[in-house]
C-alpha cells in the first residue's frame, strides 16, 4: 500500500515541486484529505477578502471522461491523477460579502462598526466596478490560491500539475456552471507522482531583479 507523508519542511516543499504529468492511478485522495487540502489552499489572500476562487473536483470517471477532450494535449494528467481540479473565478463573489464579514464580526477579528463601514464602501465599489477589472482582480486572486494550493499538495505528499492549455470557452458550461459568471483560472492535477519529474531552470535573480 502506498502512503504519503506530511512535510512541514518548506524548503523542500518549495524546491522539491515539479509539473508532474504522470501519476500512480492507484492513489486516491479521500474527499476529507481534498477538502482539507482546499481549506488550506483558500488561506490564500485576496482583494478586499472576497476569495473568489471556486474549486470544481474531478475525480470521478464519468468527470474524466468529460473533461479528457477539453485538456488539448493533457490527457494525462487527466487520466493519472488522483482528480483535477478546475479553478473558476466567480465574477459575482461580492455576493458573500455581508457572510464573510459578518462571520470576522462574530468571531472578534472585527468591531461591527468597522465592518458595517466597509460593507458600505465595498457595496458603492462594486455596484460600479468595470467589469475588466472585476475579472482582472478575479484571475490574479485565482493565481495567488493556485499556487498556494500546489504547495499544499506538496506538503501533504503529493504533486500536482498547472494546465493552462485547455477548452476555456467550454469547461463551464461542460460541467454545468455559468459561464458568464464563472472564468476559467486553470485546471490543476493532483495525485501521487509516477516519477521525479524534471527539474528546469530559473534565470538568475540579477537579470529578473532591480533596485532603486
Amino acid at each position: 500500500m502506498i502512503t504519503t507523508q506530511l512535510t512541514n519542511d518548506f524548503k523542500e516543499i518549495l524546491t522539491g515541486r515539479r509539473a508532474i504529468r504522470n501519476y500512480d492511478a492507484s492513489v486516491k485522495i479521500s474527499k476529507e484529505e481534498m477538502t482539507e487540502i482546499l481549506t488550506e489552499a483558500s488561506l490564500a489572500p485576496s482583494s478586499v477578502n472576497m476569495q473568489p476562487w471556486r474549486f470544481l473536483v474531478i475525480e470521478s470517471d464519468q468527470g474524466k471522461e468529460k473533461l479528457a477532450p477539453l485538456a488539448r494535449f493533457n490527457n494525462s494528467q487527466v487520466e493519472t491523477s488522483s482528480a483535477v481540479i478546475a479553478l473558476f473565478g466567480d465574477l459575482n463573489n461580492f455576493e458573500y460579502g455581508e457572510e464573510i464579514y459578518s462571520k470576522a464580526v462574530e468571531l472578534g477579528y472585527m468591531p461591527k462598526e468597522v465592518k458595517e463601514r466597509q460593507m458600505s464602501a465595498l457595496t458603492d465599489h462594486f455596484s460600479t466596478l468595470d467589469s475588466q477589472v472585476n475579472k482582472e482582480t478575479v484571475l490574479i486572486d485565482g493565481g495567488l490560491v493556485a499556487m498556494q494550493l500546489m504547495l499544499v499538495a506538496r506538503a501533504h505528499g503529493y504533486d500536482t500539475c498547472p494546465i493552462g492549455g485547455f477548452e476555456k470557452d467550454k469547461i463551464a458550461e461542460a460541467f454545468g456552471l455559468d459561464k458568464d459568471r464563472y472564468v476559467p483560472v486553470m485546471l490543476v492535477s493532483i495525485g501521487k507522482a509516477a516519477d521525479s519529474g524534471y527539474k528546469s531552470v530559473r534565470l538568475p535573480i540579477n537579470k529578473i531583479a532591480h533596485w532603486k
